[in-house]
C-alpha cells in the first residue's frame, strides 16, 4: 500500500492534472518570462525553463546565479517578481497557503546536509512525513518505512541515531525520508557534497534507479560535472540572470560558447569573473571606513 498523497501534480481545486509518464513533450515544470531580485541584484532576468515529466533534470551553475533561489521559486518559498511558474497544473506564485501545502506534499526534498532530525533514530526520521501528513497506523508505517529503508540499503541500520552514521548513510537516509510520502518530484540540493569516491557512487546509482523504479522526475541541483553526466537527462546551465545552454550533458560539454565551456571544463579564466563586483581598488582602500 502507498502513502502517496497523489499519481498526478493536480491542482485539487481547478486543473484536471497530466497522468501520462511516457510522453517526451509533457513538461512537469514550467517556467517563463521569470525576473527575481535581491535588492538591487538581479537573480533572473527573463528566465525561461522546461522541466519534462519521468527525467533527471540537472540545474547547473557558477556560484551565485540562483540555483537555490529557483528552487524556493518552484516551491513556493519566494514568488518572483514577474513571469509565471507552474508546476503540473499549480501557478505557483497564486497559490495560498493550502494549496500550496497540497503542492509540497506530492514533493519530496533532499537537503545538501541531510537535514536529519539528531534527536530521533533513522526508522522515526524517516517515518517522521507519514505521522506528520497521515493517519495510517503504526503498523502499515513500519512497513513502508522499511520497504523505503530497504530501497536505500540502510533497513539495518534503523534504531541507529545520526550521529552513528557515516555521511553518505545520513545522505541515503534524508533520500528514504524525500520518498517515503511518494512523491511526484524529487528534488536534490547539492546531493554529492562532502561524499567520499564510494558513497558518492551509491548516490548517483540510487538517484537514477529510483527516478525509473518509481516514476518519478528528479531536479539534481550541483556542481559535480562528471557525476550530472551519468545521471542527468537534461541539463540546464544558468548564468547572467538565465539559461544559457542546455540539452544532454554531451551537448554542453561541446559548445563552442566561452561562458559554457569555462564551467563545463572548469577553466579558470573566462567570463565568469573571479571577483565579485566592487568599486576601483585604489579608490576603495582610501575611503573612510563606513562610506561609499
Amino acid at each position: 500500500m502507498s502513502a502517496q498523497v497523489s499519481t498526478a501534480l493536480r491542482d485539487p481545486d481547478g486543473g484536471s492534472g497530466h497522468t501520462r509518464a511516457d510522453d517526451p513533450g509533457d513538461n512537469l515544470v514550467e517556467m517563463r518570462g521569470v525576473s527575481f531580485r535581491r535588492g538591487e541584484m538581479m537573480i533572473f532576468d527573463g528566465l525561461d525553463m522546461n522541466i519534462r515529466r519521468g527525467q533527471v533534470t540537472a540545474i547547473m551553475g557558477p556560484s551565485g546565479t540562483g540555483k537555490t533561489t529557483l528552487l524556493r521559486l518552484l516551491t513556493g518559498q519566494l514568488r518572483p517578481d514577474a513571469g509565471t511558474v507552474r508546476v503540473g497544473d499549480y501557478d505557483v506564485p497564486t497559490l495560498g497557503l493550502n494549496r500550496l501545502y497540497d503542492l509540497r506534499r506530492q514533493m519530496g526534498m533532499l537537503f545538501q546536509n541531510g537535514a536529519l532530525l539528531t534527536d530521533y533514530n533513522v526508522f522515526d526520521n524517516v517515518a517522521f512525513p507519514l505521522r506528520e501528513h497521515t493517519r495510517l497506523p503504526e503498523r502499515l508505517i513500519r512497513h513502508i518505512v522499511l520497504t523505503k529503508l530497504h530501497a536505500v540499503g540502510l533497513r539495518g541500520a534503523a534504531w541507529l541515531y545520526p550521529a552513528e552514521l557515516s555521511g553518505g548513510m545520513n545522505r541515503r537516509v534524508a533520500l528514504a525520508r524525500a520518498i517515503v510520502m511518494d512523491p511526484d518530484i524529487l528534488i536534490y540540493d547539492e546531493p554529492f557534497v562532502g561524499l567520499d569516491p564510494i558513497s558518492m557512487g551509491v548516490i548517483v546509482r540510487l538517484i537514477r534507479r529510483l527516478n525509473d523504479a518509481l516514476g518519478l522526475t528528479s531536479i539534481v541541483v550541483s556542481h559535480d560535472i562528471h557525476e550530472l553526466e551519468v545521471v542527468a537527462d537534461e541539463s540546464f546551465l544558468l548564468a547572467e540572470g538565465r539559461v544559457v545552454a542546455h540539452g544532454p550533458h554531451r551537448e554542453l560539454m561541446a559548445q563552442d560558447s566561452a561562458l559554457v565551456r569555462q564551467f563545463m571544463h572548469g577553466e579558470a579564466d573566462g567570463p565568469v569573473p573571479y571577483h565579485f563586483p566592487a568599486p576601483d581598488y585604489a579608490t576603495d582602500l582610501l575611503n573612510t571606513p563606513g562610506r561609499r
